[in-house]
Protein backbone atom coordinates (compact mmCIF):
# COMPACT_ATOMS: atom_id res chain seq x y z
CA UNK A 1 0.00 0.00 0.00
CA UNK A 2 1.36 3.40 -0.91
CA UNK A 3 1.79 5.91 1.86
CA UNK A 4 -1.03 8.38 2.44
CA UNK A 5 0.00 12.01 1.94
CA UNK A 6 -0.57 14.77 4.44
CA UNK A 7 -3.91 16.36 3.49
CA UNK A 8 -2.60 19.81 4.44
CA UNK A 9 0.35 19.91 2.06
CA UNK A 10 0.54 19.27 -1.71
CA UNK A 11 2.61 16.15 -2.33
CA UNK A 12 5.49 15.87 -4.78
CA UNK A 13 3.24 13.67 -6.92
CA UNK A 14 0.64 16.40 -7.20
CA UNK A 15 3.22 19.09 -7.86
CA UNK A 16 4.55 16.95 -10.74
CA UNK A 17 1.10 16.39 -12.25
CA UNK A 18 0.68 12.76 -11.15
CA UNK A 19 -2.35 11.59 -9.14
CA UNK A 20 -1.93 10.10 -5.71
CA UNK A 21 -2.90 6.43 -6.01
CA UNK A 22 -3.65 4.53 -2.81
CA UNK A 23 -4.15 0.75 -2.83
CA UNK A 24 -6.32 -0.73 -0.09
CA UNK A 25 -6.45 -4.45 0.74
CA UNK A 26 -9.09 -4.10 3.47
CA UNK A 27 -10.41 -1.84 6.16
CA UNK A 28 -7.84 -3.19 8.61
CA UNK A 29 -5.09 -4.03 6.10
CA UNK A 30 -5.71 -7.77 6.61
CA UNK A 31 -7.53 -8.37 3.37
CA UNK A 32 -11.23 -7.97 2.54
CA UNK A 33 -13.61 -8.28 5.48
CA UNK A 34 -15.89 -11.29 5.86
CA UNK A 35 -18.88 -9.07 5.05
CA UNK A 36 -17.35 -7.84 1.81
CA UNK A 37 -16.40 -11.40 0.83
CA UNK A 38 -20.03 -12.45 1.28
CA UNK A 39 -21.22 -9.51 -0.84
CA UNK A 40 -18.65 -10.28 -3.53
CA UNK A 41 -19.68 -13.92 -3.81
CA UNK A 42 -23.38 -13.04 -3.78
CA UNK A 43 -22.83 -10.69 -6.72
CA UNK A 44 -20.67 -13.25 -8.50
CA UNK A 45 -23.07 -16.19 -8.27
CA UNK A 46 -26.48 -14.50 -8.21
CA UNK A 47 -26.41 -10.93 -9.50
CA UNK A 48 -23.99 -11.21 -12.42
CA UNK A 49 -25.85 -14.06 -14.20
CA UNK A 50 -29.15 -12.17 -13.94
CA UNK A 51 -27.73 -8.84 -15.13
CA UNK A 52 -25.92 -10.46 -18.04
CA UNK A 53 -29.09 -12.18 -19.24
CA UNK A 54 -31.52 -9.30 -18.71
CA UNK A 55 -32.21 -7.17 -21.80
CA UNK A 56 -31.98 -3.40 -21.57
CA UNK A 57 -34.90 -1.89 -23.47
CA UNK A 58 -37.70 0.55 -22.68
CA UNK A 59 -39.87 -2.14 -21.09
CA UNK A 60 -37.02 -3.34 -18.88
CA UNK A 61 -36.15 0.24 -17.95
CA UNK A 62 -39.73 0.89 -16.87
CA UNK A 63 -39.57 -2.18 -14.63
CA UNK A 64 -36.17 -1.14 -13.25
CA UNK A 65 -37.63 2.23 -12.31
CA UNK A 66 -39.87 0.41 -9.85
CA UNK A 67 -36.79 -0.54 -7.82
CA UNK A 68 -36.65 2.84 -6.11
CA UNK A 69 -40.36 2.74 -5.35
CA UNK A 70 -40.08 -0.77 -3.95
CA UNK A 71 -37.06 0.09 -1.82
CA UNK A 72 -38.95 2.52 0.39
CA UNK A 73 -36.01 2.64 2.79
CA UNK A 74 -36.75 4.65 5.88
CA UNK A 75 -34.03 6.99 7.12
CA UNK A 76 -32.02 6.17 10.21
CA UNK A 77 -33.35 7.35 13.54
CA UNK A 78 -33.10 11.11 13.95
CA UNK A 79 -32.32 11.81 10.30
CA UNK A 80 -34.37 14.72 8.99
CA UNK A 81 -35.52 15.10 5.39
CA UNK A 82 -36.74 18.24 3.67
CA UNK A 83 -38.45 17.66 0.34
CA UNK A 84 -37.52 20.00 -2.50
CA UNK A 85 -39.66 20.17 -5.64
CA UNK A 86 -37.80 21.17 -8.79
CA UNK A 87 -38.99 21.37 -12.41
CA UNK A 88 -39.76 17.79 -13.43
CA UNK A 89 -38.08 16.05 -10.50
CA UNK A 90 -37.68 16.01 -6.73
CA UNK A 91 -34.79 16.22 -4.34
CA UNK A 92 -34.44 16.03 -0.58
CA UNK A 93 -32.10 17.68 1.90
CA UNK A 94 -30.94 15.18 4.51
CA UNK A 95 -29.58 16.32 7.87
CA UNK A 96 -28.29 14.47 10.89
CA UNK A 97 -29.57 15.39 14.37
CA UNK A 98 -28.29 18.77 15.55
CA UNK A 99 -27.04 19.89 12.12
CA UNK A 100 -27.93 23.44 11.18
CA UNK A 101 -30.23 23.88 8.17
CA UNK A 102 -28.08 26.84 7.09
CA UNK A 103 -26.68 25.83 3.70
CA UNK A 104 -24.09 28.59 3.96
CA UNK A 105 -22.18 26.50 6.50
CA UNK A 106 -21.47 23.91 3.80
CA UNK A 107 -23.42 21.30 1.87
CA UNK A 108 -22.88 18.10 -0.11
CA UNK A 109 -24.74 17.59 -3.39
CA UNK A 110 -25.21 13.81 -3.81
CA UNK A 111 -26.04 12.26 -7.20
CA UNK A 112 -27.11 8.61 -7.02
CA UNK A 113 -26.06 5.84 -9.38
CA UNK A 114 -28.18 3.32 -11.26
CA UNK A 115 -26.99 3.44 -14.86
CA UNK A 116 -29.22 6.41 -15.72
CA UNK A 117 -32.21 4.07 -15.63
CA UNK A 118 -32.97 2.99 -12.06
CA UNK A 119 -32.49 3.75 -8.35
CA UNK A 120 -33.25 7.06 -6.70
CA UNK A 121 -33.93 8.78 -3.40
CA UNK A 122 -35.10 5.59 -1.66
CA UNK A 123 -32.35 3.19 -2.71
CA UNK A 124 -29.51 5.57 -1.85
CA UNK A 125 -30.91 7.06 1.33
CA UNK A 126 -28.65 4.91 3.60
CA UNK A 127 -25.40 6.14 2.03
CA UNK A 128 -26.69 9.73 1.93
CA UNK A 129 -27.68 9.54 5.61
CA UNK A 130 -24.24 8.17 6.48
CA UNK A 131 -22.51 11.03 4.65
CA UNK A 132 -24.78 13.51 6.43
CA UNK A 133 -23.80 12.03 9.81
CA UNK A 134 -20.08 11.92 9.09
CA UNK A 135 -19.77 15.38 7.54
CA UNK A 136 -22.21 17.07 9.94
CA UNK A 137 -23.50 18.96 6.91
CA UNK A 138 -26.78 18.97 5.00
CA UNK A 139 -26.75 16.64 1.99
CA UNK A 140 -28.95 17.44 -1.00
CA UNK A 141 -29.93 14.15 -2.64
CA UNK A 142 -31.16 14.61 -6.21
CA UNK A 143 -33.84 12.44 -7.85
CA UNK A 144 -32.93 13.57 -11.37
CA UNK A 145 -34.85 12.34 -14.43
CA UNK A 146 -33.54 9.17 -16.08
CA UNK A 147 -34.09 6.95 -19.11
CA UNK A 148 -36.49 6.68 -20.85
CA UNK A 149 -37.94 10.03 -19.71
CA UNK A 150 -34.77 11.92 -20.68
CA UNK A 151 -31.32 11.23 -22.04
CA UNK A 152 -28.02 11.61 -20.19
CA UNK A 153 -27.76 15.27 -21.11
CA UNK A 154 -31.19 15.81 -19.54
CA UNK A 155 -29.97 14.18 -16.33
CA UNK A 156 -26.99 16.57 -16.32
CA UNK A 157 -29.34 19.53 -16.76
CA UNK A 158 -31.39 18.40 -13.75
CA UNK A 159 -28.31 18.11 -11.56
CA UNK A 160 -27.19 21.59 -12.56
CA UNK A 161 -30.69 22.87 -11.75
CA UNK A 162 -30.35 21.35 -8.27
CA UNK A 163 -26.95 22.99 -7.79
CA UNK A 164 -28.32 26.37 -8.87
CA UNK A 165 -31.17 25.92 -6.37
CA UNK A 166 -28.62 25.42 -3.60
CA UNK A 167 -26.76 28.59 -4.59
CA UNK A 168 -30.02 30.54 -4.75
CA UNK A 169 -30.96 29.33 -1.27
CA UNK A 170 -27.88 30.28 0.71
CA UNK A 171 -25.24 27.76 -0.27
CA UNK A 172 -21.80 28.95 -1.32
CA UNK A 173 -20.04 27.40 -4.31
CA UNK A 174 -16.89 27.36 -2.16
CA UNK A 175 -18.82 25.53 0.55
CA UNK A 176 -20.29 22.83 -1.70
CA UNK A 177 -18.88 19.42 -2.63
CA UNK A 178 -20.36 17.18 -5.34
CA UNK A 179 -20.39 13.43 -4.68
CA UNK A 180 -21.91 10.48 -6.49
CA UNK A 181 -21.57 6.80 -7.34
CA UNK A 182 -21.45 5.01 -10.71
CA UNK A 183 -23.66 6.99 -13.12
CA UNK A 184 -23.90 9.58 -10.36
CA UNK A 185 -20.12 9.88 -10.51
CA UNK A 186 -20.48 10.68 -14.21
CA UNK A 187 -22.96 13.39 -13.25
CA UNK A 188 -20.60 14.82 -10.62
CA UNK A 189 -18.02 15.72 -13.26
CA UNK A 190 -20.46 16.43 -16.10
CA UNK A 191 -22.40 18.84 -13.88
CA UNK A 192 -19.24 20.67 -12.85
CA UNK A 193 -18.21 21.03 -16.49
CA UNK A 194 -21.71 22.20 -17.44
CA UNK A 195 -21.71 24.72 -14.59
CA UNK A 196 -18.48 26.26 -15.82
CA UNK A 197 -19.84 26.33 -19.38
CA UNK A 198 -22.82 28.35 -18.15
CA UNK A 199 -20.73 30.69 -16.02
CA UNK A 200 -21.82 29.19 -12.69
CA UNK A 201 -19.18 29.11 -9.94
CA UNK A 202 -17.56 25.71 -9.51
CA UNK A 203 -17.98 23.70 -6.29
CA UNK A 204 -15.12 23.21 -3.86
CA UNK A 205 -14.54 19.50 -4.51
CA UNK A 206 -15.62 16.45 -6.50
CA UNK A 207 -16.04 12.85 -5.27
CA UNK A 208 -16.67 9.85 -7.53
CA UNK A 209 -17.36 6.32 -6.24
CA UNK A 210 -16.78 3.80 -9.06
CA UNK A 211 -17.72 6.52 -11.53
CA UNK A 212 -18.68 5.83 -15.13
CA UNK A 213 -16.72 8.56 -16.92
CA UNK A 214 -16.35 7.39 -20.52
CA UNK A 215 -19.40 6.29 -22.53
CA UNK A 216 -17.14 4.90 -25.24
CA UNK A 217 -16.62 1.33 -24.05
CA UNK A 218 -14.15 0.16 -26.71
CA UNK A 219 -11.25 -0.01 -24.24
CA UNK A 220 -13.41 -1.46 -21.48
CA UNK A 221 -14.54 -4.32 -23.75
CA UNK A 222 -10.95 -5.58 -24.01
CA UNK A 223 -9.90 -4.72 -20.45
CA UNK A 224 -8.93 -7.67 -18.23
CA UNK A 225 -11.61 -6.68 -15.72
CA UNK A 226 -14.37 -7.12 -18.33
CA UNK A 227 -14.36 -10.82 -17.46
CA UNK A 228 -13.71 -10.29 -13.74
CA UNK A 229 -16.35 -7.71 -12.82
CA UNK A 230 -19.07 -9.39 -10.76
CA UNK A 231 -21.50 -6.48 -10.94
CA UNK A 232 -21.44 -4.29 -14.06
CA UNK A 233 -21.12 -6.10 -17.42
CA UNK A 234 -19.53 -4.01 -20.15
CA UNK A 235 -22.31 -4.98 -22.56
CA UNK A 236 -24.80 -3.17 -20.33
CA UNK A 237 -22.59 -0.07 -20.30
CA UNK A 238 -22.46 -0.15 -24.11
CA UNK A 239 -26.26 -0.27 -24.28
CA UNK A 240 -26.62 2.58 -21.80
CA UNK A 241 -24.30 4.70 -23.92
CA UNK A 242 -26.38 3.97 -27.01
CA UNK A 243 -29.75 4.62 -25.36
CA UNK A 244 -28.74 7.65 -23.35
CA UNK A 245 -25.89 9.22 -25.25
CA UNK A 246 -26.20 8.62 -28.98
CA UNK A 247 -27.86 11.13 -31.28
CA UNK A 248 -28.78 9.74 -34.70
CA UNK A 249 -26.56 6.75 -33.95
CA UNK A 250 -23.50 8.86 -33.10
CA UNK A 251 -21.95 9.11 -29.64
CA UNK A 252 -20.38 12.53 -29.12
CA UNK A 253 -17.06 12.07 -27.26
CA UNK A 254 -17.59 15.48 -25.65
CA UNK A 255 -20.46 14.02 -23.61
CA UNK A 256 -18.01 11.92 -21.58
CA UNK A 257 -16.34 13.83 -18.71
CA UNK A 258 -12.93 12.23 -19.40
CA UNK A 259 -12.86 14.18 -22.65
CA UNK A 260 -13.85 17.51 -21.10
CA UNK A 261 -11.70 20.58 -20.52
CA UNK A 262 -10.54 19.59 -17.05
CA UNK A 263 -8.25 22.52 -16.31
CA UNK A 264 -9.49 24.58 -13.39
CA UNK A 265 -11.75 21.93 -11.87
CA UNK A 266 -11.61 21.63 -8.07
CA UNK A 267 -9.68 18.83 -6.31
CA UNK A 268 -11.11 15.34 -6.81
CA UNK A 269 -11.30 12.12 -4.83
CA UNK A 270 -11.95 8.92 -6.81
CA UNK A 271 -12.64 5.45 -5.40
CA UNK A 272 -12.80 2.21 -7.38
CA UNK A 273 -12.75 -1.54 -6.80
CA UNK A 274 -9.64 -3.31 -8.04
CA UNK A 275 -11.59 -5.92 -10.04
CA UNK A 276 -14.32 -3.76 -11.55
CA UNK A 277 -14.29 -2.77 -15.19
CA UNK A 278 -14.92 0.89 -14.36
CA UNK A 279 -11.60 1.00 -12.54
CA UNK A 280 -10.15 1.94 -15.93
CA UNK A 281 -12.38 5.03 -16.09
CA UNK A 282 -11.17 6.20 -12.68
CA UNK A 283 -7.53 5.60 -13.60
CA UNK A 284 -7.87 7.45 -16.90
CA UNK A 285 -9.70 10.36 -15.25
CA UNK A 286 -7.18 10.56 -12.40
CA UNK A 287 -4.27 10.95 -14.80
CA UNK A 288 -6.09 13.38 -17.09
CA UNK A 289 -7.14 15.51 -14.12
CA UNK A 290 -3.61 15.57 -12.77
CA UNK A 291 -2.20 16.41 -16.20
CA UNK A 292 -4.63 19.34 -16.22
CA UNK A 293 -3.27 20.54 -12.88
CA UNK A 294 -6.16 19.26 -10.74
CA UNK A 295 -5.12 17.74 -7.40
CA UNK A 296 -6.46 14.19 -7.50
CA UNK A 297 -6.42 11.16 -5.22
CA UNK A 298 -7.49 7.70 -6.46
CA UNK A 299 -8.16 4.89 -4.00
CA UNK A 300 -8.30 1.32 -5.38
CA UNK A 301 -9.81 -1.28 -3.08
CA UNK A 302 -9.08 -5.00 -3.43
CA UNK A 303 -11.83 -7.60 -3.14
CA UNK A 304 -14.73 -5.16 -3.42
CA UNK A 305 -17.62 -4.80 -5.85
CA UNK A 306 -18.66 -1.85 -7.97
CA UNK A 307 -19.80 1.17 -5.92
CA UNK A 308 -19.54 -0.82 -2.69
CA UNK A 309 -19.85 2.19 -0.31
CA UNK A 310 -23.23 3.05 -1.85
CA UNK A 311 -24.38 -0.55 -2.21
CA UNK A 312 -23.66 -1.47 1.42
CA UNK A 313 -22.58 1.51 3.56
CA UNK A 314 -22.19 -0.71 6.62
CA UNK A 315 -19.30 -2.75 5.25
CA UNK A 316 -16.05 -2.12 7.16
CA UNK A 317 -14.44 -1.03 3.87
CA UNK A 318 -17.40 1.20 3.05
CA UNK A 319 -17.19 2.88 6.44
CA UNK A 320 -13.49 3.56 5.84
CA UNK A 321 -14.22 5.11 2.44
CA UNK A 322 -17.08 7.22 3.78
CA UNK A 323 -14.88 8.51 6.61
CA UNK A 324 -12.28 9.44 3.98
CA UNK A 325 -14.95 11.32 2.05
CA UNK A 326 -15.92 13.19 5.21
CA UNK A 327 -12.29 14.23 5.72
CA UNK A 328 -12.08 15.35 2.10
CA UNK A 329 -15.26 17.40 2.48
CA UNK A 330 -13.96 18.97 5.68
CA UNK A 331 -10.71 19.92 3.93
CA UNK A 332 -12.61 21.61 1.11
CA UNK A 333 -15.51 23.33 2.88
CA UNK A 334 -14.56 26.44 4.81
CA UNK A 335 -16.67 29.31 6.19
CA UNK A 336 -16.22 32.71 4.62
CA UNK A 337 -13.62 33.83 7.10
CA UNK A 338 -10.76 34.48 4.72
CA UNK A 339 -9.12 31.11 5.40
CA UNK A 340 -7.66 29.67 2.21
CA UNK A 341 -8.92 26.18 1.38
CA UNK A 342 -6.56 23.24 1.19
CA UNK A 343 -5.29 22.75 -2.35
CA UNK A 344 -4.82 18.99 -2.14
CA UNK A 345 -7.24 16.16 -2.65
Amino acid sequence: MKSVPNDRKPSAQQRNGTPIVQYRSGARLAGPSIESQVLYQACRWFLRPVVRMAPINESAIRRAALLDMAAGIRPASGIRRQKVRLPGFDAEIVRAPGVSPDLGDGVVLYLHGGGFLCCGLNTHRPVVATIAKLTRLPVMHVGYRQLPDTNISGSVDDCLTAYKWLLENGARAGGTVFAGDSAGGFLVFATALKAREEGVDLPAGLVGLSPLLDLDCADKLVHANAARDVFAPVEALVTIGKLGGEVDGVLDPALSPVNGALEGLPPALLVAAEGEVLRSDSELMAYRLSAAGVATTLQIWDGQVHAFPALWPGLPESRAVLRRIARFVASRVRPEDGVARDKTA
